[in-house]
């Protein structure tokens, strides 16, 4: 995907950049050199250096530009829908659209994140999970004190769950496919809403699991 601003066409540097994203996708950061891209993208060495000063920026721009995206998109969820439960949906369907709009990038933090969040450039990694997690737990949290899921789940287990679930697809989801990642998404989330929602709430859910999408 384009890194360029909206509406604006890609640069040349911008189209480097999603070659390498698909390369170290599909073959792993450290098995993906300088030369593979330049040789994929037609050119020497040095030209992608005119571009880039080493491997490992072109992966920190692409990690940090996907992480950015993907927050800025959590934050006004929280901010804009009107209950946890509203919340916990939005926050679980724009996962899936990062893996619908950004999958290099997503398949890049899902295989890559942990070893790099020890290099010192790559700290914002480690430092943006936790702040994942602060913030899809207070949702739940929330949650559970307004009546919306059970007072018997355990939070910090539903929120691996969550987070195992939808990040983890990216391994075996193709773009292209039978279904979109919207529709894998919402089938995932009824499974995680029926197994958390309390007493009214999940009636409501098995009465229109699309509920949101009118309001």
């Amino acid at each position: 995907m384009s890194t360029s601003a909206a509406g604006q066409p890609p640069t040349r540097r911008d189209e480097l950049l999603e070659l390498a994203a698909t390369m170290f996708a599909e073959r792993g950061l450290r098995a993906t050199t300088v030369r593979d891209i330049a040789d994929s993208a037609g050119i020497l060495s040095g030209s992608l250096y005119h571009h880039f000063s080493s491997k490992e920026e072109m992966i920190d721009e692409l990690l940090r530009g996907f992480l950015d995206w993907l927050f800025e998109r959590y934050h006004q969820i929280v901010a804009t829908e009107p209950n946890p439960l509203e919340r916990l949906k939005g926050l679980f369907m724009a996962s899936f659209e990062a893996i619908a709009t950004r999958h290099a990038q997503v398949v890049i933090y899902q295989d890559e994140a942990k070893r790099l969040s020890s290099q010192p450039r790559f700290s914002y990694v480690e430092e943006r999970n936790r702040e994942q997690r602060k913030m899809w737990v207070e949702v739940l949290n929330q949650g559970i004190a307004e009546g919306y899921f059970r007072p018997d789940i355990d939070v910090d287990l539903i929120y691996r769950f969550i987070r195992d679930t939808t990040w983890v697809s990216v391994r075996w989801y193709q773009p292209g496919g039978p279904l979109t990642a919207e529709e894998v998404g919402r089938q995932y989330l009824s499974i995680v809403l029926g197994g958390i929602t309390a007493g009214d709430e999940r009636l409501r859910e098995e009465r229109s699991p699309s509920a949101s999408e009118g309001e």
